[in-house]
Parts: structure tokens; sequence; C-alpha cells
């Protein structure tokens, strides 16, 4: 069955939802040239049902993987299965895999609402503006659970990429990653995954999570002809995902490392008791390159 579309426009770019595969976006691209500035899906992308084959979607309550077959919390186990049958471990919370409801919409702004039961019962809200180029999108969730859970926040955009592409997004350090993909250890930056100034992108694969983040990202397309400049509340962590020969890349903002409800001191999560939210945000700002 072909999902319900939702679309904004300003005078620059457009911007297609898909509520009920998880809350997605569809596209965003350029009015003028149709130029994607998210990874384009098409339909055979749209009609597979997946978010990951789409332009972005949230991490609701945790980002990437989580080891062990669960996490503790203050009063007990809590016991995940794996749900991905591309990943043997659970990952990316369960808020992608769930339709979300139309709140409210209007000619600048919609606002899309999932109440979830699964893996622990919260309510998530996702909150989209267009307006001069701009693209806000903001990520909030509420604990509805008697028993205190651990939450982390992230959103998962796919990216353009090009030879010509650039990145700039400082960070401190990169955690080192297994052979699971679960964070190890941190070490300073390897010239190679240096992004403190303007560069291309690595030619071998990178999936690794960066921390000391100061929220800032530039991501310059010259061979597309512009840029995003880029700004994430809440979040002091991005994971860079770059495969090789796919023709995307993606730099997420998130609330906490890879694997983060095992590492000493929980990095990044929020434990949160029943009613209690928490929240980030994330703006991509479209400017055409002239040349």
């Amino acid at each position: 069955m072909t999902p319900t579309l939702l679309e904004l426009e300003d005078q620059f770019t457009h911007l297609t939802l898909a509520p009920e595969i998880g809350g997605s976006i569809v596209n965003w691209r350029v009015l003028d040239s149709g130029q994607p500035l998210l990874r384009h899906a098409d339909t055979h992308a749209l009609n597979t049902g997946l978010p990951g084959k789409l332009g972005c979607f949230p991490l609701v309550p945790w980002s990437n993987r989580i080891s062990d077959g669960g996490f503790d919390r203050p009063d007990g186990w809590l016991a995940l299965e794996p749900n991905s049958h591309t990943d043997p471990l659970p990952i990316h919370g369960s808020a992608w895999q769930q339709p979300w409801q139309v709140v409210s919409q209007s000619a600048s702004e919609v606002v899309l609402q999932l109440d979830s039961v699964k893996p622990f019962a919260y309510r998530a809200r996702q909150r989209f503006q267009l307006s001069g180029g701009k693209l806000s999108i903001e990520l909030h969730v509420t604990h509805l659970a008697e028993r205190a859970a651990w939450h982390g926040l992230g959103l998962h955009p796919y990216l353009p990429r090009t030879p010509g592409t650039r990145l700039q997004a400082r960070a401190d350090q990169v955690w080192l990653s297994d052979a699971t993909k679960l964070s190890t250890r941190q070490v300073a930056l390897p010239a190679e995954w240096d992004f403190q100034a303007l560069g291309g992108l690595p030619d071998t694969l990178v999936d690794n999570g960066f921390c000391g983040w100061d929220g800032r990202c530039l991501i310059q397309q010259p061979d597309l002809g512009y840029q995003l400049e880029c700004q994430a509340h809440g979040s002091e962590y991005f994971l860079l995902y770059c495969p090789v020969d796919l023709g995307f890349f993606c730099i997420e903002p998130v609330s906490h490392p890879v694997n983060a409800h095992h590492l000493p001191g929980r990095p990044g999560l929020v434990l949160l008791e029943q009613d209690q939210s928490v929240e980030m945000a994330f703006t991509l700002q479209y400017k055409p390159l002239y040349l």
C-alpha cells in the first residue's frame, strides 16, 4: 500500500515526509533545480517501506547498537531482541519501525507523534519546520512507563556524496570499534578522520562515533552547487558512516556513543522517570554556491 506523504515548501526547498514509515523524511530537494539535499529516495525506495532507504529517520529511545541482549535499569534488566535483518544486535531503538501519527500541519510546519509500548512505554514527537531554505527538526521523548529507563536520541540523515564532497565537524576524539561495530576505546583523531578543517571524506570505510563535538557541521558540495550549514543542540556526539562506493554518507547527531548503556558512566544517556522528558534539535541551512 502506498504510504501517505506530507509536504512542506518554502521559497527555496521542498520537503516530503512519510509518517507511516517510521516518521521518516523521504526527500528534501532544491525547488528550482530539483537537486537532492538528502540522498534521493525514488518510488522503489519508498515502496520498500524501509526508513533506511529514505532520507532521514529518528533514533528513539537510543541510537545505534546495544550489546549483551539488553541493559540494566535501576530496578532490573530490560531484555532486547535483535530488530533488523541486517544486524545481529538491537539497533536504533524502536521508533523507526513504527508508524507515526500527524498531530498538526501548516504551511511551514508538521508535528508527528508516536505512542510506543516497546521496549517500554514512551511518547516521541518530531517537529519539522521549513523556512528560508532551513530545515529544522526537533525530537522530543517523554517516558511513560512506571519503571525508569535510560534514554538516548538521534537522527539518521543520508547525504549525497561525490568526489568533491567536503566536511567540517570539530570533535576532540573518536571511538574505535570492534568487529561487531561496538565502541571499544577513545583515541585522538587520526589525520584522515580529523575534520577540524574543511576536507574530503576518507576513501576507506568509516563507521565510528566522534565525541567532544560542538554541534556545528558544514557540508560543502561544490560538484552539486550548494552547502549545508548544520547545528545540533542536545548532541555532543556524532556518528560518521562513510561506506565505500555507495554514493552517500551519514553524519548523525546523537546524544550518546554506540553501546553507551554498557560503557562506564553511560555517557550521554539520561535516566527518565515517568513523565520526564529529554529533547534534541538539528537544523540544516541550504545555501547555493556560486562558483
